[in-house]
């Protein structure tokens, strides 16, 4: 048998504020799909360079009354930075929540607009434990 990743999908309130943040995290729109018929829109946003990995952002014109109420829910999206030191201060200067700061220089969560949790892990070996991460407490839940 053969499987292929193909993307993560997750329902969006406010697509033009959730594909800034996704933006804030160094993701690019890499298509988009506006139905008429069935009143939606798929944004898909990648890494740079990983077309092949995409978060598709689905919006739903008329909004989401009458799906499941666990409709939202799942784990997390995973990705992997460069420098998570770096990626955690201009999210937070631009106004984004750092749910678990990476204190121990490996890892951190924040979440999207929409409630989404976003694991962040340093690429290679984890970083020194360093202010003002390594003091900073947890600020509700991932």
């Amino acid at each position: 048998m053969k499987i292929r990743y193909l993307h993560t999908m997750v329902r969006v309130l406010d697509l033009e504020k959730s594909i800034a943040f996704y933006k804030l995290l160094g993701l690019e729109e890499t298509r988009r799909y506006d139905n008429e018929g069935g009143r939606f829109t798929l944004v898909f946003m990648a890494p740079p360079g990983q077309p092949e990995c995409p978060v598709e952002l689905t919006y739903n014109w008329d909004g989401d009354a009458g799906l499941p109420s666990d409709s939202r829910h799942f784990g997390h999206l995973a990705y992997d930075v460069e420098n998570i030191y770096d990626v955690c201060a201009h999210l937070q200067a631009n106004g984004v929540t750092i749910n678990r700061p990476p204190r121990d220089g490996r890892m951190a969560f924040v979440r999207s607009p929409d409630n989404v949790s976003i694991e962040l892990l340093q690429m290679g070996e984890a970083l020194p434990p360093a202010e003002p991460w390594k003091s900073m407490p947890n600020t509700g839940h991932w």
